[in-house]
């Protein structure tokens, strides 16, 4: 069995975060590369009396998948309150026609009620309005919202841009609620800014973070 000459001159492995050893593309010598399938942040965001949390930049064709995680989202309104989120197809609007579904869990502290439903009253069908991706969101000072968003392929200009949501919250009714909403947007032209808010008042605090996927 033959084995490979490497050129020991050409080697760059100076130590990266979240890079790993690999082959160069010549095959001669090795090179610090990204670890496939490895989560790269890109961008934190903290919310102060928020009406908006946007993510403008850093959204394009190097990766194929994106993921938003939410840590802590609290509100400052109360009353049916709802954590939500928009896309932006290359405009300075965030309109982006979207079809989706979703189905809830909740459970009450005082074991009084619990269920698994399908929700047909917050999907959209071909909506440019904002999506619904958290309910009951609370100003008790105990309780926020937690949560991830995949959005894939954003920069694909040839399919629509599928998205999966899943979020748990501490409920204003005292109930763990678990939300979990999919659907896509149905453009062709780039998907390039995400946006978050309330659906009443402001994100009064948490920390929204986006990473790549390599």
């Amino acid at each position: 069995m033959a084995l490979s000459k490497v050129d020991f001159n050409n080697i760059n492995v100076t130590p990266s975060a979240s890079k790993k050893l690999k082959w160069n593309s010549s095959a001669n010598g090795f090179e610090a590369g990204d670890v496939g399938g490895n989560m790269i942040l890109l961008s934190t965001q903290t919310a102060s009396s928020s009406s908006t949390v946007s993510f403008t930049s850093g959204i394009d064709s190097t990766y194929k998948e994106y993921i938003f995680k939410f840590i802590d989202i609290h509100g400052s309104a109360q009353g049916s309150n709802y954590f939500q989120v928009n896309f932006r197809d290359g405009s300075t609007d965030y309109d982006a026609t979207k079809t989706t579904s979703l189905f809830r869990t909740y459970h009450f502290e005082d074991d009084t009620a619990a269920a698994v439903a399908y929700e047909a009253e917050h999907d959209l069908s071909q909506s440019t309005g904002v999506l619904k991706i958290a309910q009951g969101v609370s100003t008790d000072n105990d309780h926020c919202t937690v949560g991830t968003l995949h959005l894939f392929d954003p920069s694909n200009t040839t399919f629509v841009k599928h998205f999966l949501s899943d979020t748990q919250t501490a409920h204003e009714d005292n109930a763990s609620y678990r939300w979990f909403v999919a659907g896509y947007c149905n453009v062709t032209a780039a998907i390039d800014g995400v946006q978050f808010s309330m659906s009443s008042g402001n994100i009064d605090a948490g920390t929204i973070k986006m990473y790549g996927v390599s």
